[in-house]
């Protein structure tokens, strides 16, 4: 089973800017999504089962995977596969610019893989089938994940086989966990957040 978790708001989501590799630190929002995720995971798992809490190495997700291992008793392993997707020159820009700049390819969907310098689709696939291939096979796998909005869905897509126009259009929310175990995803919402 691997529980996949998004980190915490940050100051760039909040300005709704493009991070990518770029990093800025979690909101206060942020920082009680990701200790209410923590509070989901310890009512979902046991962490005496042998559990493994893997982050990406970014700043956000290591912040987010360091509150949930420290409700859950868990030292946090970090692993550059899980890490965001880069755009490159668009990191650190406001959404609103690169829909207004290219509206035929950002503004479409989102995602910037045209981007210069950004990292290709298939790269970002590559590397995070590589880590769901390194992990122990079912029903031995007990893995929670810490990753970001587009290498968590890009993660999800590859676990489901979906297509790419619907690993695009999954949601990616900060204050869930997702499930994938036996082929299927089940997403748990945190309660809301006052």
């Amino acid at each position: 089973m691997i529980l996949l978790v998004r980190h915490g708001q940050t100051e760039f989501n909040r300005e709704r800017r493009l991070q990518g590799r770029m990093d800025s630190p979690l909101t206060e929002l942020g920082l009680r999504q990701a200790e209410a995720v923590g509070e989901l995971l310890a009512g979902m798992i046991r962490p005496e089962d042998g559990w493994m809490l893997a982050s990406s190495p970014l700043g956000r997700a290591r912040d987010t995977a360091t509150v949930i291992g420290a409700r859950l008793g868990l030292t946090v392993m970090l692993d550059d596969r899980l890490i965001e997707v880069s755009w490159g020159s668009r990191e650190g820009r406001l959404r609103s610019e690169l829909e207004a700049d290219y509206p035929d390819t950002f503004g479409r969907t989102g995602w910037a893989f045209d981007a210069p310098e950004s990292e290709a689709l298939e790269t970002v696939e590559a590397r995070v089938a590589s880590w769901l291939e390194d992990l122990p096979p079912e029903p031995w796998r007990r893995v929670i994940a810490v990753s970001h909005g587009v290498s968590g869905r890009v993660l999800r897509g590859l676990y489901a086989d979906l297509s790419p126009a619907e690993t695009r259009r999954q949601d990616a929310p900060q204050d869930a966990v997702f499930r994938l175990q036996n082929g299927q995803i089940d997403r748990f919402n945190c309660p809301p957040l006052d």
